[in-house]
């Protein structure tokens, strides 16, 4: 049995509070959708949750897989493939990076990563979008477009998104997250939907979580529960973003929220600094 966009839509509302949902009389049982967090920020960049707490809480969140995306560093995400596989947890993690390109920023996945595998994927920030995607690819990547048409953080706008739409194939996004509990993010997702009849993008979903509390309230849902499976509902447009509820501003606390806005300040100079840092000491003297 094959199923559209929305029929999946419709089976991630029946079992948005179950795991396993309900077969109903006289037809096929539905395939489980997987539960996956596309967007999540460590304390290797400006996020406030270790990969330890972070993998805690995904598993709390009855996650199946994770991406980690600081900005403009993938470490945070390796850590958080490593800590996973030195732990043994359950939820399955795609290191990432949210890159600072010239036309927005743009989420960059590694799914084929692995522990001890091959080379770093290096794909320099500040670049032209088109470039900034297709060397992603290039590189064995998948690239979604975070929080499209906001007004902050720098987002890609609905003019490149028309051009992207319509680019090489190298050049064109796998994704736009439609889901995305950031009130920015919230106010333009009404105006990504209807671009995206346009677009023709796979629609994800991501939390943006900073604070591990926020994990798991945006999601992208799709047929299976493993990598593989993501990766194949990406390609045949088949992934629902769904989003969920983000913790209030009196959970998360005033201190903390202070103590991030400072990280995070700080989090794209840190990390360019440090790629800057890195090149000199492999280049030979």
């Amino acid at each position: 049995m094959t199923l559209g966009r929305a029929d999946l839509q419709c089976h991630a509302d029946a079992s948005e509070n179950s795991a396993h949902p309900e077969p109903v009389e006289g037809r096929p049982p539905l395939p489980r959708l997987g539960r996956a967090d596309l967007q999540i920020h460590s304390d290797a960049g400006d996020g406030m949750a270790s990969a330890d707490e972070i993998l805690r809480w995904a598993q709390r969140a009855q996650l199946d897989l994770i991406a980690v995306t600081d900005h403009d560093d993938i470490r945070g995400g390796l850590l958080a493939l490593e800590t996973a596989d030195r732990t043994g947890s359950p939820v399955q993690v795609i290191p990432g990076l949210e890159l600072t390109t010239r036309g927005g920023h743009l989420l960059a996945l590694f799914p084929a990563l692995r522990v001890g595998g091959q080379p770093t994927p290096d794909v320099p920030p500040l670049r032209a979008l088109s470039w900034t995607i297709a060397a992603i690819h290039a590189q064995g990547g998948v690239c979604v477009v975070p929080h499209p048409l906001a007004k902050v953080p720098a987002s890609v706008g609905r003019r490149a998104l028309d051009r992207l739409a319509i680019a090489a194939p190298e050049s064109r996004p796998d994704g736009v997250e439609l889901a995305n509990p950031a009130p920015p993010a919230r106010w333009s997702a009404t105006a990504a939907r209807r671009g995206n009849r346009a677009w023709g993008l796979a629609e994800t979903g991501g939390s943006d979580a900073h604070f591990p509390e926020a994990i798991g309230a945006a999601l992208t849902r799709f047929p299976g529960r493993s990598v593989n499976d993501l990766l194949a509902a990406l390609s045949m447009q088949t992934t629902v973003a769904e989003l969920g509820v983000a913790p209030s501003l009196r959970e998360i606390g005033p201190r903390r929220l202070l103590a991030q806005q400072a990280r995070g300040l700080s989090a794209t100079p840190r990390a360019l600094a440090g790629r800057a840092r890195r090149r000199l000491q492999r280049r030979p003297l």
